[in-house]
C-alpha cells in the first residue's frame, strides 16, 4: 500500500525591511507620540512646516542630517537613537546593507557632490564619519571645505586635482590621501566625467 503523498511545504517568503526613510519617519513619530507632542508642536519648535514633518514621518521625503538633528533636539533624543535598527553599540560589529545606506546633505551637496553615509555611529559623540562620494561632469569644483578632525580619502575611480591649503595634489584611482580638516581643502579641478571616492572624517576623542 502506497503511503499518502505529502503536500509540499509552503515556500518561505523573505520579509523585507521597510526603506530607511520609512523606518526613520516611524521612529520620529513614535518619539513624538510618546512625549505627547503634536505635529504642530514639533514642527514649530524645529522651524519646519507641519506638512513637511508629516512627509518625513510617513517616509515620503528624506530629511537632511541637519534637519534630523533639529527634530531630535525638540524630541529630547539623538540621531543614533533614531537609527537604532541599523546600529550597534560601540565596540560591536555593524553591518549596514546597501539599501540602508542613507544619502545625506552636506556642504558640498549644492555643488553637485553626492554623499552616501556608510556608517551610523551610536553614542553621544561622533568619532568618525565615512562617506561614499560621487561627482560627475555637472559637479562643481569647491576647494573651500573646512572642518574639525583628520580626513582620509581613498580614490575609487576618476581623477581630480585636490587643493589643500596652498598646495595641489593629483589623486588617481588607488591613491590614498590623509590631511588635516582644519585647513581649507577640496576638489580644485575634476579631470574625468565621473569621480568616486571614499572619505572618512576622524574626530579626536
Amino acid at each position: 500500500m502506497r503511503a499518502p503523498e505529502q503536500a509540499p511545504a509552503p515556500a518561505e517568503t523573505a520579509v523585507a525591511k521597510p526603506p530607511i526613510d520609512e523606518r526613520t519617519g516611524a521612529a520620529i513619530r513614535r518619539a513624538r507620540v510618546e512625549r505627547g507632542l503634536t505635529l504642530s508642536d514639533v514642527a514649530s519648535a524645529a522651524s519646519i512646516s507641519v506638512p513637511m514633518l508629516s512627509r518625513f514621518e510617513n517616509g515620503q521625503s528624506t530629511a537632511s542630517l541637519v534637519l534630523l538633528e533639529r527634530i531630535c533636539a525638540v524630541l529630547g533624543t539623538d540621531l543614533p537613537s533614531l537609527f537604532s535598527e541599523v546600529e550597534q553599540a560601540r565596540g560591536e560589529a555593524q553591518l549596514i546593507k546597501a539599501s540602508d545606506q542613507m544619502e545625506v546633505v552636506r556642504s558640498g551637496t549644492k555643488h553637485g557632490h553626492t554623499y552616501r553615509l556608510l556608517s551610523y555611529h551610536k553614542g553621544p559623540q561622533k568619532f568618525f564619519e565615512p562617506f561614499l562620494i560621487n561627482m560627475d561632469k555637472e559637479s562643481e569644483s569647491y576647494p573651500r571645505f573646512q572642518h574639525p578632525g583628520t580626513e582620509f580619502i581613498y580614490m575609487l575611480s576618476g581623477r581630480m586635482e585636490y587643493r589643500f591649503g596652498d598646495k595641489t595634489f593629483l589623486i588617481e584611482p588607488g591613491d590614498a590621501f590623509t590631511f588635516s580638516g582644519g585647513v581649507l581643502h577640496g576638489p580644485e579641478k575634476l579631470l574625468d566625467d565621473r569621480i568616486q571616492f571614499i572619505t572618512i572624517i576622524i574626530y579626536a576623542e
